[in-house]
């Protein structure tokens, strides 16, 4: 084999997500670590049913598995290669490929399987298909899973029949058995039939799908117009509060210009009446210095000559009759000013309603304050934590969600959820029904196999590819918990993480710092994994259970 083409993430185990270490493989074909498998295998005992974590497969006793030889060294052969970080190797099947029936040991990609021999070939092994005549008559068509359900599974025949009585294919033993005197047509003109219905119905779509992007463009003009709308109401709205507060400037400079000026008049006034005063105040202490020197006069006759001119007093002799009024100059000013303050607040309050009343919500990230220390202890943690619920509609099939849809557990049933555009349709996750913004904090309560997640509302949700895995692409960050160690996982990259086992993982967020904190809960909070990164949308909280595990949002208020 050539060493270049071999490919690190076929031979990886899809439990620990690391290259295999004592591969061994279960009956379904599917390889995995011997411990890995085996760990899993421990927590399904009490079931006696136990499952392929791939392909979920169950087999009943518990398969005796052997080290597959040809595995272990083909993983040797990589680690001494050094090639570790090598592409994929395209050429190989995967678990989510058709595999060529022919190949042994490690399987090529199939590219056409035969509807005759029903079984697939690679492109080496379809060559006798291609070029000897005795398969010329073969149908060969696209990679198919499904070539055995073209077999009767009572006769074991190839069904080239249709019976339209029941609705099923049949083969050619059945028509003189359970569907004798049926109304049976070949395969090949029942398919013709359905083939003009489905014409039909793609005309249908198709006329839906113009129908539809024609309302699309609707809605892309009617986006338009209320952009348009909206930035002319910004804009009119700064230009009539500019010409307020200019209003509103305007009179604030007049009535400390009218006080001023008052104040000044009132001031004058009143300093005017103050010299007058200490004028009259002078003049009387002259008087008196000058009687009381007359009062010391022994001279009778200077005295009795003296004493007319001195003793008579100009002015009132009345007690003073100022009357001030403190702190009641400017009151009327100061009244004018908060009736007019008063009444503008109620103008405002009131338009203010109505604008709210009819404007349009539209979801945003609201601007934070700026991002504080992050919490140290579990109580402060507490503080910043969110009532957190998972959305129904998100869940995959095999998901059971109960104790208020805050607990997920993974079933061999498949649940009777109604379609829905957002709802995993392969990988055993589910989304919170609350979007996240801000701070927040929150714990899962786990047991077995769990992926802690966060994502954005727009990561892919159809189909087995990684890009709707989390972790696995960069919509999603994502903690996987499985045995006793941890690996951090975010688009198609993974970090394995030290810390200790704990039941619990609490999860911090600060979106508007771009922070994202996973911590181990016990006694004490031990974090394992910090990303500082930047979060463009809003984010939900994310659960990927395994088979055979259940996983808990809990309950902290």
């Amino acid at each position: 084999m050539d060493k270049n083409q071999l490919n690190r993430e076929r031979l990886c185990c899809s439990i620990c997500l690391d290259l295999l270490k004592d591969p061994g493989t279960v009956p379904c074909g599917h390889s995995y670590c011997m411990k890995c498998i085996k760990t899993h295998w421990d927590g399904e005992d009490e079931k006696r049913d136990y499952s392929c974590p791939q392909c979920r497969q169950t087999f009943t006793p518990r398969p005796d598995l052997r080290k597959s030889t040809m595995l272990a060294d083909l993983v040797e052969e990589l680690k001494k290669t050094g090639l570790q970080a090598a592409p994929a190797d395209h050429c190989y099947a995967g678990p989510e490929d058709v595999a060529c029936d022919v190949c042994t040991g490690r399987k090529l990609r199939a590219s056409k399987s035969c509807l005759q021999c029903l079984t697939s070939f690679c492109e080496k092994h379809l060559q006798p298909h291609l070029e000897l005549p005795v398969y010329k008559k073969h149908k060969l068509v696209e990679p198919s899973k499904k070539l055995q359900e073209n077999v009767c599974s009572r006769h074991g025949e190839v069904m080239k029949m249709f019976c339209r009585t029941d609705q099923q294919s049949v083969c050619s033993l059945c028509l003189m058995d359970e569907h004798k005197g049926h109304d049976t047509v070949s395969a090949a003109a029942e398919r013709t039939e359905r083939q003009r219905e489905l014409e039909g119905t793609r005309l249908n779509i198709q006329q839906r799908i113009q129908d539809r992007e024609k309302d699309v463009k609707l809605l892309q003009q009617e986006v338009e117009v209320i952009n348009g709308s909206a930035d002319q109401a910004v804009e009119h709205s700064e230009e009539m509060f500019t010409e307020l507060i200019r209003l509103m400037e305007k009179r604030r400079s007049d009535v400390k210009q009218q006080v001023r000026s008052q104040q000044e008049t009132e001031v004058s006034r009143v300093k005017e009446l103050q010299e007058k005063l200490e004028q009259e105040i002078t003049e009387l202490k002259r008087r008196d210095a000058e009687l009381q020197k007359l009062s010391h006069t022994e001279d009778h006759n200077q005295f009795l000559q003296d004493y007319p001119s001195l003793s008579g007093l100009s002015g009132s002799t009345h007690s003073s009759s100022i009357k001030t009024r403190p702190l009641r100059y400017f009151e009327d000013v100061t009244a004018t000013v908060s009736g007019v303050r008063d009444k503008l607040q109620d103008v405002l309050r009131e338009g203010w309603t109505n604008i709210s009343e009819t404007g349009t919500e539209v979801n945003v990230l609201l601007s934070q304050p700026r991002p504080g220390p992050e919490p140290k202890t579990r109580a402060e943690f507490l503080k910043y934590s969110r009532d957190i619920t998972l959305d129904p509609n998100t869940a995959q099939r095999q998901l059971l969600l109960s104790d208020g849809n805050r607990k997920v557990t993974y079933v061999r049933q498949p649940q009777s959820y109604s379609s829905h555009p957002d709802r995993f349709t392969d990988w055993s996750q589910v989304l919170s029904r609350e979007s996240l913004t801000g701070r927040c904090y929150w714990e899962v309560e786990r047991r077995g196999i769990v992926f802690v997640a966060v994502a954005y509302k727009n990561i892919s949700r159809a189909g087995r590819s990684y890009e709707c895995v989390f972790g696995r692409n960069d919509k999603s960050w994502s903690l996987y918990c499985f045995n006793n160690s941890y690996n951090f996982l975010f688009n198609k990259a993974q970090t394995p993480v030290s810390g200790p086992q704990s039941s619990r993982v609490g999860v911090y967020l600060d979106h508007r710092a771009g922070i994202l904190s996973f911590y181990s809960v016990s006694e004490t909070m031990t974090l394992l994994h910090r990303v500082q990164t930047t979060f463009t949308q809003p984010l939900h909280a994310g659960l990927y259970v395994y088979s055979g595990s259940t996983a808990e949002l809990c309950r902290l208020k």
